[in-house]
């Protein structure tokens, strides 16, 4: 079972849109917003079954360039 997960995307002026382009080309999200606030975006995504969740962000999405902070929120049960 997948694991869903919120991550808030801070990114560096100017950058957002490049950003939010990088990661629909990535395919990795399930929803992307543009949010307004301390962060830019916000994305739901969700790791695969075995996937560290850690690992997973860094090397899935934190690589992107102009990402300047972000903030995950892990979820345990659906309503």
């Amino acid at each position: 079972m997948s694991t869903c997960v919120f991550v808030q995307i801070r990114c560096k002026p100017g950058t957002t849109y490049k950003v939010a382009e990088e990661i629909a080309l990535r395919e990795i999200h399930s929803e992307l917003y543009s949010t307004s606030g301390n962060f830019d975006l916000l994305m739901k995504l969700y790791i695969p079954s075995g996937e560290d969740v850690g690992k997973y962000i860094n090397d899935e999405l934190l690589q992107i360039e102009g990402i300047e902070r972000s903030l995950t929120t892990m979820t345990y049960k659906v309503f």
